[in-house]
C-alpha cells in the first residue's frame, strides 16, 4: 500500500509539472480547451509578457476570470493583466464562480491559497494554491 501511495504521488507530481526553460517565459499560457484558448488569446492580444513575479500588490490585480485552469487578473481595459497558472488547477473554477483571497498582507503571492466559491449560495466548492504571476503589458 505504501508503494502505491509513493507511485501515485510521483505520477501526480509528473502530471502537474510545468515545463520551464529557455524560451518559455514569454510564451502565452497553454489552455485546456479551444474556447478557453481563444478567450485567453483575446485577452492577451496586443500585450507583451514580462518576467514572472512571485508576488503582486492586490490593488494592482483588479477582477479575475478563468480560462481552462488559467486565472487572469485585470480586464481588457487594464494597462497590465497578470496571468497565473496554479500548479494544480482550481477545482470547479469557471463561469458563475468566484475567488476569495485571505492574506495577512496587501500582496498576493505564489503559494497563497485561494478559495473557489459560488457567490449566489456562498458555498465553498474548492481551493487551490497560486503559481507565479506573469504580467502582460500593452505593447506600445
Amino acid at each position: 500500500m505504501k508503494h502505491l501511495l509513493v507511485c501515485s504521488a510521483a505520477i501526480l507530481a509528473a502530471a502537474c509539472a510545468t515545463p520551464r526553460g529557455p524560451g518559455t517565459a514569454g510564451a502565452p499560457p497553454r489552455a485546456r480547451t479551444a474556447g478557453a484558448s481563444s478567450g485567453l488569446e483575446a485577452v492577451l492580444h496586443g500585450r507583451v509578457a514580462e518576467p514572472p513575479q512571485q508576488c503582486v500588490e492586490q490593488r494592482l490585480l483588479g477582477g479575475n476570470r478563468s480560462f481552462g485552469g488559467v486565472i487572469v487578473f485585470g480586464d481588457s481595459t487594464s494597462e497590465v493583466v497578470y496571468v497565473n497558472r496554479p500548479p494544480v488547477p482550481c477545482p470547479a473554477l469557471g463561469a458563475g464562480r468566484a475567488l476569495e483571497t485571505r492574506t495577512v498582507s496587501d500582496r498576493l503571492c505564489r503559494g497563497d491559497v485561494v478559495t473557489v466559491f459560488d457567490p449566489v449560495s456562498g458555498m465553498q466548492v474548492g481551493a487551490c494554491a497560486l503559481g507565479e504571476f506573469t504580467p502582460y503589458r500593452r505593447a506600445r
